[in-house]
């Protein structure tokens, strides 16, 4: 064989390493039974230990030396092994295995913690995932910027300052938008009722289904809080129920139905290499934001769900499409971040995004975070946080030391909205598709555009590739602002 073809079959046999501990993590949220955790801390540190031994293997150098590849495709994927290689150099054994270790037993303790409401139960954890993280960053970082080093993972290349840039842009026109919708004069009515769990089970299955999720190569679990896992032939997603609010079940599955299908439609010929999978987190939220959103959250969809809904729970108590649509774009200022409306969901972010930078910066530790989470809530939000379910501790990410994470949900907002701008000038009939329940011109388009790519090319090349234009907050913004306004009447 020649370098570049050794050099691909070790990286998939390194990629399939990689999706076993990524099915071990899907397990432990899933099914694992909760006396296992001590011995699956230790299951996933030995895999990762495995794992960083080849991807800093000397062979893995001389191959990148070496290697001619034949196409565009191939020398990506020497780029994007280089890169992991260098990076992974960086950090030490020892320390990629403590972090593997620490977050898996992080997990657990901070599900006891949120159940319970005991943040003093998950702060000595934090901590130590918290100490790990600043280690690996300086690690990573030498000498540069600690919060880029860690944000590179999820969105290769942003730095720190774009984000910052970003949410500037953002603000002034959320709070603006925020302020017209809570002073206005029209109400939105609540779900008054309950809605049995299976009943919200079967429809939240249709509804996967009516995406184009595959079941023949993913399934559908529930969890404590929603993810997707895998990819490639084995992609799996997850969601939740609550009585007395299916739409977070209904949501749930279609944001998660989103990554699902980008994993789903990427081209198999990049099965089990680095391009096999999206290209960054930014992408991977931008397709179930959009999904979720401003496929399955607008008015043509929502008038086909209206009659799903009373299909299968009968009356209750929404006597229109058009009001259901409004029901199911109310706006209101909430605790939980994926409760919330689109107008107050990327305030959610920014708060996390300026804590997060805080806590990897030194500024700010973790005895400290309830409080400063609270204060900076009740002055975006106007309430006070009652619980710390309700408040720190309803994320998961910080115990899996996804620091740098938070902000490519906001990153991914801002690709739907330009996503969608040009799939409405590409589609015109789209709402009389979606009406029908009718999606696939829509994931049609989005899998031509963006997901069959997997990661071939960077991700703000592979949004203006997409749309004939540079990425921005624009189309964002606007389309907040023609919703809302016309829901709200402002």
């Amino acid at each position: 064989m020649t370098a570049f073809e050794e050099l691909m079959a070790y990286q998939r046999e390194t990629e399939a390493l990689g999706q076993i501990m990524g099915r071990l993590g899907w397990d432990q949220e899933t099914v694992m039974p909760a006396g296992a955790a001590e011995q699956r801390a230790e299951e996933m540190a030995a895999l990762d230990s495995v794992l960083h031994r080849r991807r800093t293997d000397p062979r893995i150098g001389e191959w990148l030396e070496q290697a001619v590849p034949e196409d565009d495709a191939g020398k990506r994927q020497v780029e994007k092994i280089h890169r992991r290689f260098e990076r992974t150099q960086r950090v030490p054994e020892a320390l990629s295995a403590a972090l593997a270790r620490t977050t898996s037993l992080a997990h657990r303790v901070w599900a006891e913690a949120r159940a319970t409401n005991d943040f003093a139960l998950f702060a000595p954890k934090l901590t130590e995932v918290l100490d790990l993280s600043r280690e690996k960053a300086a690690a990573l970082a030498d000498g540069g910027n600690l919060y880029d080093a860690l944000a590179d993972d999820y969105e290769p290349g942003i730095t720190e300052g774009e984000l910052e840039a970003m949410f500037n842009a953002l603000r002034p026109r959320l709070v603006a938008l925020r302020e017209r919708v809570m002073g206005s004069e029209r109400t939105v009515p609540t779900l008054g009722t309950t809605f049995s769990e299976d009943g919200q089970l079967a429809l939240s299955a249709e509804l996967a289904r009516a995406f184009g999720y595959n079941t023949e190569h993913g399934r559908i679990d529930k969890a404590v809080h929603p993810f997707s896992s895998g990819s490639g032939l084995d992609v799996r997603i997850t969601t939740r129920t609550m009585p007395d609010d299916p739409f977070n079940c209904f949501y749930s599955t279609i944001h998660e139905v989103g990554h699902g299908c980008y994993e789903q439609n990427i081209d198999t010929a990049y099965l089990l290499t680095p391009l096999g999978r999206g290209v960054s987190m930014g992408v991977h939220e931008s397709q179930s934001r959009i999904y979720e959103n401003q496929l399955g959250r607008s008015r043509a969809f929502s008038s086909w769900l209206f009659q799903r809904m009373t299909d299968t729970f009968g009356d209750f108590g929404i006597g229109d499409a058009e009001t259901f649509y409004a029901v199911t774009n109310r706006c209101a200022a909430g605790h939980i971040r994926t409760e919330a409306d689109e107008v107050h969901y990327n305030l959610h972010i920014a708060l996390r995004f300026d804590l997060e930078r805080d806590l990897i910066a030194g500024r700010l530790e973790v005895p400290d975070l309830p409080e400063a989470w609270n204060a900076r809530f009740e002055s975006d939000f106007g309430l006070k946080v009652d619980t710390p379910a309700n408040g720190v501790l309803q994320d998961v990410h910080w115990s899996e030391a996804l620091f740098g994470y938070f902000p490519t949900y906001t990153l991914g907002n801002v690709y739907a909205g330009c996503l969608h701008a040009a799939l409405r000038r590409d589609v015109p009939d789209l709402d009389r598709d979606l009406a029908r329940s009718d999606t696939s011109a829509a994931t049609d388009w989005l899998r031509e555009k963006v997901q069959r790519f997997g990661g071939l090319y960077e991700p703000k090349d592979l949004i203006e590739r997409a749309t004939g234009l540079a990425p921005s907050e624009g189309p964002l913004l606007d389309y907040l602002d023609a919703k809302f306004g016309d829901i709200y009447g402002v």
